[in-house]
Order: C-alpha cells, then sequence, then structure tokens
C-alpha cells in the first residue's frame, strides 16, 4: 500500500492482506458455499448486495448475489478507485469512482462462480462474487463457519469455493426439519 500514501496512511500498522483468514480453531473465513442442483423459483430479493471499497480494502472481500439481483459497490473512500470486473458469463465492467459516496449497481444475468473485482488503481484490492440462481448459499464467517437455511429435504451436493484451494465438494442428506452438518477440509495443497 505504500505506493499511494492515502492508502498507506490508513491502513498503518494494519494487516490487510485477506486471501487466507484463519481462525484460532483452524476455520476458514470468505469460503463461498453453495448447494448444486435446480431448485423451485422463488423471488429474487430486492435489497442489493453492497461491497464498499473502505481504506482501499473491498469489504466485505466475498459476497454471493442471486441472479437478477443488484449489487452494489460503493466508494467510502474519499479518493480514486476503479471496478473492473473479470467475468466469463455476465457482463463485465470498468468504472471510475472518483470520490466519496459513489455508488455503481450491477445485475447479474447468469449464474457464475466466481467474478472476481479488482482495482486498476490499488493492484492488491480484490473481491468474489457469486452468482446463484436459487438462494441456498453464503460466505463462511469469521469463525469458519456457516449455515444455508430452509434448504428442502432430499440429498444434495454442496460445493465450496476459496480463492486460494479452489472447489471441493460434498454429498449431504438433508431431513425435514433437522439440522444437518457438513465440514469441509482443505490441506493447502490445493489449486484454485
Amino acid at each position: 500500500m505504500g505506493r499511494d500514501p492515502m492508502c498507506a496512511k490508513v491502513n498503518a500498522g494494519k494487516q490487510v492482506v485477506q486471501e487466507t483468514v484463519l481462525t484460532q480453531n483452524g476455520g476458514l473465513s470468505n469460503v463461498f458455499v453453495k448447494l448444486q442442483g435446480n431448485f423451485p423459483q422463488t423471488p429474487v430479493p430486492a435489497q442489493p448486495v453492497t461491497i464498499d471499497q473502505q481504506g482501499c480494502i473491498y469489504v466485505p472481500r466475498v459476497v454471493g448475489v442471486r441472479v437478477g439481483q443488484v449489487l452494489q459497490i460503493k466508494n467510502t473512500d474519499n479518493w480514486l478507485h476503479n471496478l473492473h470486473s473479470a467475468s466469463t458469463k455476465n457482463t463485465s465492467f470498468n468504472v471510475g469512482q472518483p470520490r466519496s459516496g459513489l455508488v455503481y449497481s450491477y445485475k447479474p444475468t447468469q449464474e457464475e462462480i466466481m467474478i472476481k473485482l479488482g482495482c486498476d488503481v490499488h493492484s492488491w484490492m480484490t473481491a468474489y462474487v457469486g452468482v446463484v440462481n436459487h438462494p441456498y448459499f453464503t460466505v463462511s464467517g469469521e469463525g469458519g463457519t456457516y449455515q444455508i437455511d430452509k434448504v428442502p429435504a432430499g440429498t444434495h451436493t454442496i460445493q465450496i469455493w476459496h480463492e486460494r484451494f479452489g472447489m471441493m465438494t460434498k454429498s449431504v442428506s438433508v431431513k425435514a426439519g433437522a439440522v444437518t452438518t457438513a465440514d469441509f477440509s482443505y490441506t493447502g495443497t490445493e489449486k484454485p
């Protein structure tokens, strides 16, 4: 961050590397988790999902949105950022946000795991967006845990994705009204 004096100043003394965030118990944050398969259509949430550019960092780093749901990317910093998406299935964008208060809205039209966001001004700024056509997805939290609510009963495949360790899948059987646990373990040798 030393190349940008404003970014260096707001992050002085902080660790800002977010690629791999491990907890004391070995949990891994920022893992995108989704069920694979086709499910009955449900309404797309009207509430947008928001990523903020704060102190030259995307917050949060990993999010999920539904196909057709609005993703808002805002700039809280009072200096230039550039939003640049790398999408293989949705329309890519490359827009400048030169000051605080600007918001860019984007509505993906196809499922995609994952869309990478970057800032061409600050090369370390990275975020990821998982786009899913059903409501059965989440991102692991600070403790490395996740929860997907209201999963239909039956056998499902859970897919996880992490920017450094890649994808894994696991089959689980869900019983109506019951809590089902599915733990994953990366070995550290995986390649994205």
